[in-house]
């Protein structure tokens, strides 16, 4: 048996497959402080630590971009490498939860 075919992803720049792999890593972080999905104050201090790195590593990532004269994000392209990449299910971590229901 086969493992699944994923998606291919688009065709991007090295700076944009750099911008994403930065900005899915900052969104895990959030993801991780999130009180209302966290369990522990020390896993959420540890994740906002590193928050502080990966924040700079978009930042640069961002920068590159700009130097290089690409100065628009293709929203549909990179959502469409998000999806690839499980970004809504990523991004999901960092919303309130829905209530249970009463």
């Amino acid at each position: 048996m086969r493992p699944p075919e994923f998606p291919p992803l688009p065709a991007l720049t090295r700076a944009e497959g750099e911008f994403i792999d930065r900005y899915l890593e900052v969104l895990d972080q959030v993801g991780r402080i999130n009180p209302a999905r966290g369990s522990d104050t020390y896993g959420a201090l540890r994740a906002a630590q590193a928050l502080v790195a990966h924040s700079r590593t978009l930042r640069d990532a961002l920068a590159l971009m700009h130097e290089r004269g690409e100065a628009r994000l293709h929203a549909a392209t990179l959502a469409r490498a998000l999806r690839v990449l499980d970004g809504e299910r990523r991004a999901g971590r960092v919303t309130v939860p829905p209530a249970p229901p009463s």
